[in-house]
């Protein structure tokens, strides 16, 4: 099986173009093909396949086999393969990329001949919780907003919860409590959870532990969430790009404050081609 290595920002994949590849038991092939020291490596699988609405359909599986609904990072991969491969005529400026949560309308930069970034609309940032919400994780009481961006996003920034006792995201101890907010029982679904440090009321520093796949580098629907939350909390500014620095690279995204939407602009890289053994 053909497979590409693409990433944005650091959140890599392994992409199938099932335009013309057959994928029997993707929740398995996701657990094998993305394993870093048996497999390609990557945050999960993302399967290219043909949509009878757009230019094309993501399927998302994340690390750990599970079914994710929209990955921003991943999305980007997408329009970019579609662009750079001929899936979609060259003289294109947009494309319309379906996925679990929907339709999304991407804008694509290029330049000779290739994709190099793109804009995605990535739909409304509905608030999922009080403004803030009270938890208690890993013994610690703390203070989230929860929003949704086609998956589910619980935001947490640093001033607001000293008993994190940190003054950076990178100081935060994943390995000792990321997994008890992800699997936490007030999100029977899991959750994505972001830690966000905020620089100026227009950039932010931004770590991630996401659902299925613990840390990663990006998180696209993430960072989004995070400049919508940190509106509505009044702490960044409505209608204006918004820098957020992730692990991995730099986003911006825009909050449009009329109609809920978030617009996030970033990179998107192809790495390398190969043949993965299915059989």
């Amino acid at each position: 099986m053909k497979f590409t290595k693409m990433q944005g920002c650091g959140n890599d994949y392994v992409y199938v173009n099932c335009f013309s590849e057959q994928v029997q038991d993707p929740s398995a092939l996701a657990k094998r093909i993305a394993d870093r020291h048996y497999g390609v490596g990557g945050d999960g699988l993302i399967l290219i396949e043909p949509s009878d609405r757009a230019d094309a359909y993501m399927h998302m599986f994340n690390l750990d086999g599970s079914e994710g609904n929209m990955c921003g990072n991943g999305i980007r991969c997408v329009a970019k393969f579609i662009y750079d491969h001929g899936i979609i005529p060259a003289d294109r400026t947009e494309a319309v990329i379906d996925t679990k949560s929907g339709l999304k309308n991407i804008k694509l930069y290029t330049e000779h001949g290739v994709m190099t970034r793109a804009t995605v609309d990535m739909g409304v940032a509905k608030l999922t919780s009080e403004l803030p919400e009270d938890i208690t994780v890993h013994g610690m009481h703390l203070h989230f907003i929860g929003i949704d961006v086609g998956n589910p996003h619980a935001v947490y920034f640093l001033s607001d919860n000293p008993e994190l006792r940190v003054s950076k995201v990178s100081d935060l101890d994943f390995l000792l409590y990321g997994h008890d907010f992800e699997t936490h029982p007030r999100f029977p679904e899991k959750v994505n959870s972001e830690f966000i440090r905020i620089i100026s009321d227009t950039e932010i520093d931004f770590r991630v532990w996401e659902r299925g796949s613990g840390e990663t580098l990006a998180c696209g629907t993430g960072a989004t969430a995070a400049v919508a939350a940190g509106y509505l909390a009044g702490k960044l500014r409505k209608d204006t790009e918004v820098l957020v620095h992730l692990v991995g690279g730099d986003l911006t995204i825009r909050y449009d404050a009329a109609t809920g939407h978030g617009f996030m602009t970033g990179p998107a890289v192809e790495v390398f081609t190969g043949d993965f053994p299915v059989a």
